[in-house]
This record gives C-alpha cells, sequence and structure tokens, in this order.
C-alpha cells in the first residue's frame, strides 16, 4: 500500500508559476527555500564555497549582494559556477539591474523604494529581463519603503507595504512582463503576516515570505516561525528566506524545519525528546544531543522517540519508528511498536544510531509526495 499523503492545514493559495532559473515558484511547484551569501560577491572563489555550503544544507535558491561595480563584474562566474540558481540583489543603481540580467543571474531582486527613478525603467527592466529569460522579485521593504508613502501613511504600515507591492506589479503588467514574485518584508511579525494576507487578495502573484532583520539566531528563528506559520497554515507562500544574524546554513535548516513541522515539505530525521522533569532519571538532554549528532544527515523519514520516564515514554517511543523509554539504568529500545531489547543506560546512543541504521536501509525517500488537508 502506497503511504498516505502527510496532512495539512489547508490548500496552497493558487498562484502562477514563474521559473528561478532551474526552480519553480508557485503554482504546483514545492515551497522552496532561499538564503542569502555573506561574501563579498567580487571574491568569486569565496562565494562560491558558500553557495556549495548553503546547497549542501537544502538551500534551492541563493541571493547575492551586488552594490559595486567590482560585485557587478563577478556575476558571470558565480551565476554560471553556482549548483542552484542566483539571485542578484539590487539597490541604489539601476545599471546593476541590467549588469545582472545580462550576466546570466537566473533572476534579480529590486528594491523600487530605493532605486534611483525606478517606476520610469520598469518598461527597459521588463524588456532586458524578458529577451533572457530572468524573472524578478519585486522586494518591498519597510526599512526602505518609497518616501511618498510613508508620508501618506506615517510610518511603514501593512497597507503602505501592499500599496508599493501593487502599484510596482501593476508597472510591470502594464509591459506585457509577469515573470516575478513579490514580498512585503517587515521586522514585526504581526505588520508583516497582515501585508502578505492582504496582499493575497489582490492578485495572483506567488509570494517571497520573509520577516525582516529578524536578529540573532534564537529571536529571529521564533519570529519567524510564528510569522510563517500563521501565513503558510493559510496557504499563503511559495518561497521563503529565514533572516538571521547567523551564518547563512542556519537560515536553511530553520526554513527546511519551518517546512517539514507544517507537513510542506517530506520529513526526513525528526527527534522526539521529552523536555524532561522531575521524573526523570536519565539526563535527556544529553542523550537527545547524542542521539540526534549521531544521525545527523540522515535522509529517511525517520522518527525517534527520546524519552526519559516512564510516563509518556513508553507510548511515545511505540508511536515512532525508534524509540527509548529510559529509566532505572537503562532503556527500553523500540522498534516500530515493539521492544526488541532492553540496554544499559551507557548504551543506549549506540544501540538506537544502530537500529536508526538498519531502519534506514528498509526505507525510501517520499520526496514528492502530494499533502492531505485537514479539513477545518
Amino acid at each position: 500500500m502506497p503511504a498516505m499523503p502527510a496532512p495539512v492545514l489547508n490548500p496552497r493559495r493558487k498562484t502562477r508559476k514563474i521559473k528561478v532559473g532551474t526552480v519553480d515558484v508557485g503554482g504546483d511547484a514545492p515551497i522552496s527555500v532561499q538564503s542569502m551569501c555573506t561574501t563579498k560577491t567580487h571574491d568569486v572563489n569565496t562565494t562560491l564555497q558558500q553557495i556549495a555550503e548553503l546547497t549542501a544544507a537544502g538551500c534551492d535558491i541563493v541571493r547575492v549582494a551586488c552594490p559595486t561595480q567590482d560585485d557587478a563584474d563577478a556575476l558571470p562566474a558565480i551565476a554560471r559556477k553556482s549548483q542552484i540558481p542566483v539571485i542578484a540583489d539590487i539597490h541604489f543603481q539601476p545599471k546593476y539591474v541590467f549588469a545582472a540580467i545580462e550576466a546570466g543571474c537566473a533572476a534579480v531582486r529590486v528594491n523600487p523604494g530605493n532605486i534611483k527613478k525606478f517606476d520610469d525603467q520598469v518598461k527597459e527592466i521588463a524588456q532586458a529581463a524578458k529577451d533572457h529569460g530572468t524573472s524578478i522579485r519585486i522586494g518591498v521593504n519597510a526599512g526602505s519603503l518609497d518616501p511618498r508613502l510613508l508620508a501618506k501613511y506615517g510610518k511603514a504600515t501593512p497597507e503602505a507595504l501592499v500599496e508599493s507591492a501593487v502599484w510596482e506589479a501593476s508597472l510591470f503588467e502594464e509591459h506585457g512582463f509577469h515573470d516575478f514574485k513579490i514580498s512585503v518584508k517587515h521586522n514585526d511579525p504581526v505588520v508583516m503576516v497582515r501585508a502578505y494576507e492582504m496582499l493575497s487578495e489582490r492578485g495572483d502573484w506567488p509570494l517571497h515570505l520573509g520577516v525582516t532583520e529578524a536578529g540573532p539566531a534564537f529571536q529571529g528563528t521564533i519570529k519567524s516561525a510564528t510569522a510563517f506559520g500563521a501565513l503558510l497554515s493559510q496557504g499563503i507562500g511559495d518561497t521563503i528566506r529565514v533572516s538571521l544574524s547567523a551564518p547563512p546554513v542556519e537560515e536553511v535548516k530553520v526554513g527546511i524545519q519551518i517546512l517539514q513541522a507544517l507537513n510542506l515539505r517530506p520529513r526526513k530525521l525528526e527527534i522526539v525528546s521529552c523536555p524532561s522533569c522531575g521524573r526523570a532519571q536519565v539526563d535527556v538532554y544529553e542523550l537527545a544531543e547524542k542521539v540526534t549528532a549521531g544521525l545527523e544527515g540522515m535522509e529517511v523519514p525517520l522518527r525517534v522517540a527520546v524519552m526519559g520516564c516512564v510516563v509518556n515514554g513508553p507510548g511515545e517511543a511505540r508511536e515512532a519508528d525508534l524509540g527509548v523509554a529510559s529509566g532505572n539504568g537503562k532503556g527500553q529500545i523500540f522498534v516500530k511498536g515493539e521492544v526488541v531489547k532492553t540496554v544499559p543506560e551507557k548504551d543506549i546512543v549506540e544501540t538506537l544510531i544502530e537500529e536508526a541504521m538498519k531502519i534506514a536501509e528498509t526505507m525510501e525517500p517520499v520526496e514528492g509526495a502530494a499533502p492531505m488537508v485537514i479539513p477545518s
């Protein structure tokens, strides 16, 4: 019997599909995970090395900054050698938009709030992008909103962000260009969520989700997970970027975990572990960390329960593919709901890893499985 599709909270919002290089965005395409290089783009080798690390972590699309002519000159080599599609991030100087398109970048992110006389050049940008098969991201950002809209609304409200995005979208569409997605980023998850909800009602554009300047790793993860969860659970969002003051690989890991938690990307390794309490008779924190480290990189959808007491431990371990219920200096090892052995506490980690490897050999990836919607 084929595996049942994973349940999701709501169906995806219907959007038009565009191409970012080899990656489809929108429509029925999987939600993609993006990140941005922290390197100086003109340092081609270092930038390509970071792109390789991001690719290995599961990143689908990568963005690189282009603030100088040296950076623009480096784009052809980076776009050609990158294993994943490259987006050039352009601010202030419109000439770099055309340079990125000519360089063969998969897409260009344009910020209409700070590119000089942007509206006057949409026709030329649209034509160049169309000629080269380059898609565009209209990237509206609370921190660089058009001064006219700030004057109108007083600050970067959801209404201001949406008005900017819809206006720019209309200019591209006026010139027959439709291969673009939109983002309306804000550092406040509540404002950001409302802006995307409003924008999703205005058109069928694919949407790139992001909480801008989300903060250090812990805070940024919480803010991004909160905002993305609120939107993705409604079916809003076609591609995401978690913005952290942390190495970009961490952004990718968080983004993938958010999608997996919502069953919007097939789950791979999942560790279920108790938070510990006065009932625990083992160091659950250390046990969970060691098991996680020992199984890092596992690609099959394996659910492992690491439990520290006899209250919820046996039940959780029994429901997982593999689990341990620990106590009194030993651990009961469960495989597919059955106790297969009892081992001393010192052997729990090694035994779990061994059993996980055995199970993994019998499992196949479930990539491409269609999600099942849970009725509301």
